[in-house]
Parts: structure tokens; sequence; C-alpha cells
């Protein structure tokens, strides 16, 4: 996720570079959209909680004088600065000319209008986006997930180690390999999660998905031979996973990131195009499936010892 995002970012950072008065809002509004990314939220809500942006910017105290000589009174802790620099580009967004005010003010280098949009660029946007991603990949290394509370607006996070040792077992009417897989994970010192196994708590289904998936640092999916079907201009049917299973799978594929979800796919069961580029291994019958998938689990930074896996 984070490599393409910040691939993206950069572009947009480019095009908003190279851009003209007539042509600048378009790139900055992308590099807000994507700073604004699902999969980004909880590490935002960490960076800004409790910065107030219209504060700190009536706080400044203008020098006066030339234009662009004002300078801004940045907090002494680099992340409350690279906070404060999120909410400023996500205002840019909303309010364009507030960007060419903002550099008229400070960054200005220039008498045409562009030039304040290239000073902001490369003395302000351009660091920040090397900060912050320099900042998501150190929460990302040092094994924390921030994840934001569901059914609420606070904007108050928890913190969830991803170090935790539970995998979530996505199944569908195969109890065999359900109960081959979870006996197989607690041998090797993980903790197996089973929805059906958990009390409901007067909780609907999607919210135990909620907030099981604040707990768990990987997920196995089941892709077993359930049901068949096929589109109405096929002339035969393909065995396929339950309904629910492809729906658990997209939840934590898109929650968790591909990278911490594995599919073990049994017989020629139909995978959906759309999941394509989601790992899959084969539930052989000699078991190298249990090789493969300790090998992913570990690239996922599970912690756990893989000697156990012969038992």
């Amino acid at each position: 996720m984070a490599t393409d995002l910040f691939k993206q970012m950069n572009n947009a950072l480019l095009d908003l570079q190279a851009s003209q008065y007539q042509t600048y809002q378009r790139p900055l509004k992308a590099l807000a959209r994507l700073l604004q990314n699902p999969d980004l939220a909880a590490i935002n809500a960490e960076l800004t909680l409790g910065l107030d942006l219209d504060k700190f910017l009536g706080a400044q105290t203008p020098r006066g004088g030339l234009v662009g000589s004002d300078t801004l009174d940045w907090p002494d802790d680099p992340n409350e600065t690279l906070g404060l620099t999120l909410l400023l580009i996500l205002r840019f967004a909303e309010e364009p000319q507030m960007l060419l005010t903002f550099g008229h003010h400070y960054f200005h280098s220039g008498s045409k209008l562009s030039a304040a949009i290239h000073s902001v660029v490369g003395q302000l946007l351009i660091p920040f986006l090397r900060d912050y991603k320099s900042y998501v990949e150190g929460k990302h290394d040092s094994g924390v997930r921030l994840i934001l509370p569901a059914s609420t607006n606070s904007r108050e996070a928890r913190l969830t180690g991803l170090g935790s040792n539970k995998v979530f077992i996505v199944h569908g009417h195969d109890d065999g390999a359900r109960h081959g897989l979870a006996r197989f994970l607690e041998r090797l010192g993980l903790e197996p999660v089973v929805l059906q196994e958990l009390p409901n708590q007067g909780r609907t289904i999607i919210e135990k998905y909620e907030q099981i998936a604040g707990e768990v640092a990987f997920a196995v999916v089941l892709l077993t031979p359930d049901d068949v079907g096929a589109s109405q201009t096929a002339t035969e049917q393909n065995h396929r996973a339950r309904q629910n299973v492809i729906f658990e799978l997209g939840y934590f594929a898109g929650h968790l990131g591909r990278g911490k979800v594995c599919l073990l796919r049994k017989g020629n069961v139909e995978i959906p195009s759309d999941l394509y580029g989601v790992l899959y291994i084969d539930l052989d019958p000699s078991e190298g499936w249990k090789a493969k998938l300790v090998t992913e689990m570990k690239a996922a930074k599970l912690d756990f010892d893989p000697s156990r896996m012969w038992g």
C-alpha cells in the first residue's frame, strides 16, 4: 500500500511544482485526497490529535516589510510540526486561494503568483512528504498499528500491537480444513481466532469484525469448494467459496493490507478477479502449504517459532 501511495503523492507534488496559477488546484487537491487515504487515517489521527491549525496560524506575528519576509514559529516537537503541516495542506485543498496568500507571506520569491506556489512546494510540501513518509514507515517497522475506534467520531486513537499473535481464520463449511489450520497455528504458538466462536455480546456481525480486526495481526482465508456458480453466459459452473468467505476476505485485505492476508485454496476454487494480487497457497495433500504459510507470516513480522511447524 504505502509504496504505491507515496509514489502517487510524489507525482502530485511534481505536477504541483510544474503548475501555474491556472492549473495548480488539481494536483493540490489530488495530494490532499491521497493524504486522506483510509489506510493513513489512524496515523493522521495520531499526528493531528489535539492540534488546532487556526490557533497556530493566529499566533503568528507578522513582521511586515518585504513580501515573503514573515516567518512561522513552528513547535519544537517535530511530530506536531508534521501534524500542523498535514492540516495546512488539507486546508489548502479546501481553500486553494489560501496557498497563494500563505506563500505571499512566508515563502514568496518573485512577482508572479506561480512563484508563491512553487516556493511553498519546494520549501514546505516536499520536506513534509519526505518526513511524513519516514514517519509512516517508522510506525510500520516499529510493529505498531493505529486503529481508530469504530462507531465513534472521536479523534482519539488507540494503539494496537502488530506483535499480536492472533490470526483470524476465515472459513466456509469445511470444518476439517478449519480445525486442521487452527491446530497448526496453535502448534506454532499463535492464537487462531474464529468468528463463530466469539461471544456476540449484543454486537452485529460487522461490529464483531471491526473489533477483532483491531486485535489480529494476520488473516488466513480458507477458500474451499462449498458452492457452485457461473455467469449467465457460461456453459459450466465453477466451484466457489461461500459468499461470507469472499466478504470477509475483502474486509480483512482492506483493513490489514494484502501482505497480511493469505488465501489457502482447496481444489480448483474460483478466485474473484478483483482479488488477483492477494497471495494464495494451494492446500496440497503433502502439506507443503505449511512451510509457505510460515514464510508469509514471518514476512508479516508475526512472532512465533517456525521450528515447531512439524510438531
